[in-house]
């Protein structure tokens, strides 16, 4: 296995929608196996394959505090179906979120409360996860990779400017931003 680098905001594989997942072979099996690797090293809660560089509609996770008991695994070509997202302003505290994709950063975000993913694994065979707090606020996230959506694309306008200041000062925004956990030291 491999640690692959990961991409940084504004390389354009983040910011565009990513292609359903067609060969079940042994380069995917690898991708996933590289991905899981990847993501424990850096480490993270989920890692869609945008982040590293490949535009396709899949991601891994693996979240250990579900009170279901921990979570982990890879979801390909997942559909995801939320509930209404609480109104109101995001808590600093309770709410913030981060990615790998925006190393270092963290910001208030509402997210719906419960989630439920369908999609297929390695073998194809049907995966269906249902999800509430923070293990619905990882698929919400991961698939919004997906789509070409950042967290911080999301964000209400003051936290927005805030990280658009971040990334700003980080020399982020451009193709080619990537970095290498285990090797690179930015706080994800």
């Amino acid at each position: 296995m491999t640690v692959l680098p990961i991409r940084i905001t504004g390389d354009p594989v983040l910011h565009t929608p990513a292609r359903e997942v067609t060969d079940f072979d042994g380069t995917l099996r690898t991708l996933v196996a590289d991905m899981f690797e990847t993501m424990d090293k850096a480490p993270g809660v989920g890692l869609a394959a945008p982040q590293v560089g490949v535009p396709l509609r899949l991601f891994v996770y693996s979240y250990d505090h579900d009170p279901a008991g921990p979570r982990r695994g890879v979801a390909i070509n997942p559909q995801l179906w939320l509930s209404p997202t609480p109104i109101g302003e995001a808590d600093e505290e309770a709410e913030a979120e981060g990615c790998l994709s925006v190393p270092g950063e963290r910001f208030p975000l509402r997210r719906a409360a419960r989630a439920r993913l369908t999609a297929v694994d390695l073998e194809q065979q049907p995966v269906e996860l249902d999800a509430s707090g923070w293990f619905a606020r990882v698929l919400q996230h991961e698939n919004d990779h997906l789509d070409g959506v950042l967290y911080v694309d999301r964000l209400d306008f003051l936290h927005g400017r805030r990280a658009r200041k971040a990334i700003a000062a980080n020399r982020w925004g451009k193709p080619g931003s990537s970095w290498l956990p285990g090797v690179d030291d930015l706080e994800a």
